[in-house]
């Protein structure tokens, strides 16, 4: 296996087991990540996007597969189960995208089909909004009012 496979399996193995901080140490300092949720988050935002999703997904349960790599690109396949904050059980479905520089990774790309997440998520308001723009631009706001919110109260 490639060791840039090998560090893509021990981020997801580190997500399965809630360890966030394991998570944050396959990423470059100045990593950069984004899904529809969280776009844009830089540096150790993206680890603490991590950390915080681990704490509060009292339920969450990660399986992931097809994880290929070579010196500067990798993938794979994850999926994720749990109860969102509205008590709306999720099961996600994401394909991620890396970069890798000096065995780790410098840009990490989720992509999940947003109206289906949506659905789950928030019933029916998702079903109806959940394509839109505007959807996905209130979900970005609330993401990273929460975000913000749970790193001021560790610092």
């Amino acid at each position: 296996m490639h060791p840039n496979a090998e560090t893509i399996q021990r981020f997801y193995t580190c997500f399965a087991a809630r360890d966030a901080a394991g998570m944050a140490a396959c990423y470059a300092d100045d990593v950069e990540f984004s899904d529809h949720a969280f776009p844009g988050l830089r540096g150790r935002e993206a680890g603490e996007m991590w950390r915080m999703l681990c704490e509060r997904g009292k339920d969450l349960k990660i399986e992931f597969r097809d994880v290929t790599a070579d010196d500067r690109r990798g993938s794979a396949h994850w999926e994720a189960w749990y109860t969102f904050s509205t008590g709306r059980k999720v099961h996600n479905v994401v394909e991620a995208r890396f970069e890798f520089r000096d065995g780790k990774i410098v840009r990490h790309d989720d992509d999940f089909p947003l109206w289906a997440w949506a659905r789950q998520a928030v019933g029916l308001p998702g079903l109806v909004l959940g394509w839109t723009g505007f959807f996905e631009r209130s979900l970005q706001r609330q993401a990273r009012r929460q975000l913000e919110a749970y790193m001021a109260g560790r610092s």
